[in-house]
């Protein structure tokens, strides 16, 4: 074993107990392994020592899945690089480690440049095809560039393209995994299936793991909570938005799509939440088909409004009307008469549902559109900046974020309830997301610790009415230890016990992403 591989968890460290969460654990040790065979000694070691494993790869995540609670943290940051690349059906397919972060590889997609060391002759063949053709992209795309594979595969991320093209689940094509006692699975997709809600697998070194899936049925919406679930599920989805409570992703092969080639968005101003709503609907039906539509509230506009001055990235936008909500839309096209169609439609979503075409904006050019686009990353920036300062006076206070979807037809209800809650309250909120997927974050932003506890209380009742409404109170950033009571609540205490089966089938010592999803025993 490399001499540094297990370290002590000192000062050098302590920046590896939080995420973007805001929480903070406690660890004894913790190891940066660089490759497949690292990681399993460091996993070894764990075992020798039956200490928790935590395992991280940016955390970049906000529901504290990568904050141990003691034992051992295995950051994966340094296994970040591409392993190979293949062509099939039409498609390139490229092989990673689970450190490499989305902006690397978005980098390495635009250029075509890889470290193609140690690369076999099909993957350096499969290059030269790839550079020879036109560009290509990975399409999932959380707001923080810099997640890594590894996490968005936790946690089944999506993004504001997944409207189009769907969350990470639907563009991974094959996954090898080590679980917490050293052993490697390897899946690839099409290959193996669940029969009548069992799973079969065998580990490389010969050790069987058979699985009864969890009974529940999947809502039908945007979701990443709990395991994925079906009579003949394919067994490669098991691992996709585990949480890492059942494996740790040491290589993942992604599905890259042909890159649009023509990207026009447009940023349409309401007077009116129903409007907005109203909009939203007819943009989802009118033809348009676009790849994102996204949402931000008149107080959302208003944070970013006041931070617009001292913003120098959003300072050349138009100046933001006042009293208004915004609905972002991208289109992905192969031409400009296709994308030119879209926006003739889009046009008259607008009018029709009470927009006002004067007050649109439209971005042709790729620097037009990162200006519309710096709204996404700009709006939760300026509420955080906020959060902080109100953290100085009051340290027990955070903001609190929901990550719920519902169904088709329920958006208008959802959006009601946000808003009688909100109102009956008085809390302070900025509401912005996916609103195409029914999913859209409210942010409750509490001046102090009264204020904290009615937030909560509040969050409560709306994963209540979510569940009731048949939605998810995990869309996209994963339960984590944050949500753990929102997942008994969607699923019931009964489909909880499923998944401690499942997870025990996997870890039966039970050390691996301890306290995600779910606690070990029940409460």
């Amino acid at each position: 074993m490399r001499k540094d591989l297990i370290l002590p968890m000192d000062e050098d460290y302590v920046g590896y107990l939080s995420d973007e969460s805001r929480n903070t654990g406690y660890a004894e040790s913790i190891s940066f392994p660089r490759d497949r065979q690292e990681l399993i000694r460091s996993l070894e070691y764990c075992a020798q020592k039956g200490l928790q494993i935590t395992v991280q790869g940016s955390r970049t995540g906000v529901t504290a899945g990568s904050v141990p609670h003691g034992g051992h943290v295995v950051n994966m940051s340094r296994m970040n690089r591409v392993l190979g690349l293949r062509r099939g059906d039409g498609r390139f397919y490229l092989r990673v480690q689970p450190g490499l972060t989305l902006r690397e590889l978005r980098e390495m997609l635009s250029e075509k440049r890889f470290d193609t060391e140690n690369w076999d002759s099909e993957s350096e063949a499969a290059l030269r095809d790839f550079i020879a053709s036109g560009q290509w992209f990975f399409s999932p795309d959380p707001t923080e560039t810099t997640a890594s594979i590894g996490g968005m595969i936790a946690c089944n991320s999506s993004g504001a393209c997944s409207y189009k093209y769907g969350p990470v689940r639907k563009h991974i094509s094959a996954v090898s995994a080590v679980t917490a006692d050293g052993d490697v699975i390897e899946l690839k997709r099409g290959q193996r299936f669940a029969c009548d809600g069992i799973l079969e697998l065998e580990t490389v070194q010969g050790r069987k793991i058979s699985v009864k899936l969890p009974s529940y049925t999947l809502p039908p919406v945007k979701n990443a909570s709990g395991y994925w679930t079906g009579e003949s599920m394919d067994a490669i989805d098991i691992l996709i938005g585990s949480d890492g409570t059942l494996s740790v992703i040491v290589e993942a092969e992604l599905e890259l799509i042909p890159a649009p080639t023509v990207i026009w968005a447009v940023t349409a101003f309401f007077r009116h939440e129903p409007d907005t709503v109203k909009y939203v609907e007819a943009l989802r039906t009118c033809g348009a088909d676009p790849a994102a539509i996204e949402f931000f509230d008149n107080a959302a506009l208003e944070i970013l409004r006041e931070n617009k001055p001292a913003g120098a990235l959003i300072r050349p936008l138009p100046e933001i009307p006042i009293g208004r909500t915004a609905v972002y839309t991208e289109f992905h096209c192969r031409d400009e008469d296709e994308a030119w169609t879209r926006l003739r439609l889009t046009a008259d979503c607008i009018e029709s549902s009470g927009g006002n075409l004067r007050e649109t904006w439209l971005a042709k050019s790729a620097g037009e559109r990162e200006g519309l686009k710096l709204f996404r990353h700009a709006v939760p920036e300026s509420v955080n900046k906020l959060i902080a300062q109100r953290k100085r006076r009051h340290p027990g206070i955070s903001k609190l974020g929901t990550d719920f979807s519902v169904p088709a037809g329920r958006l208008g209800d959802i959006m009601g309830v946000y808003r009688s809650g909100l109102e009956r309250t008085g809390l302070q909120s900025a509401i912005w997301g996916h609103i195409g997927d029914n999913h859209v974050h409210v942010n409750i932003l509490p001046s102090d610790e009264r204020e904290f506890a009615e937030g909560k209380k509040l969050y409560g009742l709306w994963a209540k009415e979510v569940v009731a409404m048949g939605g998810a109170v995990c869309a996209e950033h994963g339960a984590g230890k944050i949500k753990v009571p929102y997942i008994a609540m969607m699923y019931g205490e009964e489909h909880v016990e499923e998944m401690r089966r499942v997870k025990a089938a996997f870890d039966p010592e039970w050390r691996l992403g301890v306290g995600n999803v779910f606690t070990k025993e029940r409460e």
